[in-house]
């Protein structure tokens, strides 16, 4: 089926988000329609271009109108040219001698505010682009903090992310050198030996104090460091930090369904419910397809899992509008929107159904080409379309760590009592199934039949603690339950020396970014990052002895 022209319509959080990571990032985790969803929203980005101008989204945020006059591409320009990379050569495998292989891994420093004796900050580029950190060294907390301690800010790109590659293809041979005791091994590696361009100090570890900041998977490795690495990095900011690997993580839709408007998590919740038992008829499954604009769709786990698309689109909020998303508000809204329920074939739909499908309908469905079927946009059941291992994307990366340590997968729950905002359609079969569809065996590496997420629990997991280690968190961020201020963890005190924080009504690492003028910030942002300030003073003055 080919579908009339239409204009291709840029999510808002895909060129903005402060998390660098959109919402088919955070649903990489429902295995291969989060992909689709990676593929579809970069299509759809790289025609921005030519269509964006007459884009539904275009007119919604003052952003968005920048990005049509280039603003976005402007700014990104300007601070690649303000902030060039910067290269340091590290071997291919730290730990087998007899591999000589080297590759380069970027990084980017900032020296505004440096001052002979002071610390260096160095951020953790995580699983997506280091380009993407770079304005943490403008505006965001790099800054706040080489600002009030006279230190050096860096952003590290991670292995296998942007222009770090050290291979040249993603075949699974050549990403068994993608885990967790490399890539550590790496950031160590760095600060123990790097010379910073421009700056005649020698400001290695130990003998300068590194200070390590993540969010998310990078804030884990901001924690991980400090535990496995004491004597190298001084101290270490984990924010969102997934301290926890679970096999299962349907905790991340959990929190969303506890900690958001529960008008809106209602109608989502009733809409599921409804469309699992319409699906139970078989001969309904094709009606109710049409009805949202997916009649191809061949199997019905395919078109519920379609139906998360939004959910994911919670973690890409922030509290900065000019940086924040709308899709989930604006789902929430559409779902919200009342009216009557209707009728196929005898069958009542409610009209929370009806919405939902409308939504689905104008969001989704137009991210798939007009020279593309359904099928071929959001069907997961062709192996092939995963395997090109040319493709040196993130998706396929982190895919890979996912597959191999880190898990996250995220179906309904397994109770069939709980509530739930995903069909149970959606099962933890169906959300790992990717895992073999990504990476077949190789001659020297085949992926583990689940996760070994022991690799990742074993370095602290809950309970991980260190003096100079700092934990921030968002009390919605749907990552929450995997972080040591998950309800499944343990109880521990805020301390200077162990600063343990909650933001409220926070969400996914909100402490990242920050504004222009600090002044302007909301007040419950402006608290934490004066207290993630003042505690950093305070462990650099107890080094000094001050």
């Amino acid at each position: 089926m080919v579908r009339g022209i239409y204009l291709f319509t840029v999510p808002f959080w895909l060129a903005t988000s402060a998390s660098g990571l959109g919402s088919s990032n955070n649903l990489l985790h429902l295995g291969p329609q989060g992909v689709n969803f990676w593929q579809l929203e970069n299509k759809a980005k790289n025609n921005a271009a030519t269509y964006g101008s007459n884009s539904r989204l275009m007119s919604q945020t003052p952003l968005m109108a920048a990005q049509q006059d280039g603003g976005i591409e402007t700014q990104k320009g300007r601070l690649k040219k303000k902030y060039p990379a910067h290269r340091f050569t590290q071997p291919l495998d730290h730990f087998d001698k007899t591999v000589k292989d080297t590759w380069e891994q970027r990084y980017w420093i900032d020296d505004r505010f440096y001052k002979p004796g002071g610390p260096v900050f160095v951020l953790d580029g995580g699983e997506t682009s280091g380009e993407d950190r770079i304005p943490y060294l403008d505006h965001g907390i790099l800054t706040l903090l080489s600002n009030a301690t006279g230190g050096l800010s860096v952003v590290l790109e991670h292995r296998y992310y942007g222009e770090s590659l050290p291979v040249s293809n993603f075949s699974t041979d050549a990403l068994r050198w993608l885990n967790n005791a490399q890539a550590l091994q790496d950031s160590a590696r760095f600060m123990s030996k790097v010379k910073f361009p421009g700056i005649d100090a020698d400001l290695t570890a130990p003998g300068t104090p590194w200070i390590y900041y993540g969010g998310s998977y990078a804030g884990a490795r901001a924690a991980h460091m400090r535990v496995l690495y004491p004597d190298l990095v001084f101290g270490a900011i984990a924010s969102s930090a997934v301290t926890h690997a679970a096999i299962d993580y349907s905790d991340y839709f959990e929190v969303i369904r506890r900690t958001n408007n529960q008008t809106c998590v209602g109608h989502i919740e009733s809409a599921i419910k409804a469309i699992d038992r319409i699906l139970d008829t078989p001969f309904m499954s094709k009606p109710l397809k049409t009805l949202f604009g997916l009649a191809e769709l061949q199997h019905d786990d395919d078109f519920a899992s379609v139906l998360t698309y939004p959910l994911g689109a919670v973690q890409a909020t922030n509290w900065d509008s000019n940086v924040s998303e709308t899709t989930w508000s604006r789902f929430c809204e559409a779902i919200s929107a009342g009216g009557a329920a209707s009728h196929i074939g005898g069958v009542r739909i409610p009209a929370e159904v009806i919405n939902y499908a409308k939504w689905v309908r104008e969001e989704i469905v137009p991210l798939c080409p007009e020279n593309s079927s359904v099928e071929e946009c959001f069907g997961t059941y062709d192996d092939s379309k995963y395997q090109d291992i040319s493709d040196l994307s993130s998706w396929r990366a982190w895919s890979f760590q996912v597959c191999t340590e880190w898990g996250y997968f995220m179906p309904a729950p397994g109770d069939p009592e709980q509530r739930s905002l995903l069909s149970r359609r959606i099962t933890l079969d169906y959300t790992a199934k990717g895992c073999k569809q990504f990476f077949p065996p190789g001659a020297h590496y085949s992926i583990p039949l689940w996760p070994n997420v022991t690799s990742v629990n074993s370095l602290g997991d809950y309970g991980i603690a260190k003096d100079r280690l700092a934990f921030i968190d968002g009390d919605r961020d749907p990552w929450i339950a995997a972080t040591p201020h998950s309800w499944h963890a343990p109880e521990r005190e805020d301390t200077v020396t162990r600063p343990f924080k909650i933001i409220p009504s926070g969400v996914h690492h909100w402490d990242e970014n920050s504004l222009t003028d600090n002044n302007l910030e909301p007040v419950f942002i402006g608290k934490i990052h004066s207290a993630e300030v003042n505690f950093v003073r305070e462990w650099l003055r107890t080094r000094f002895g001050e």
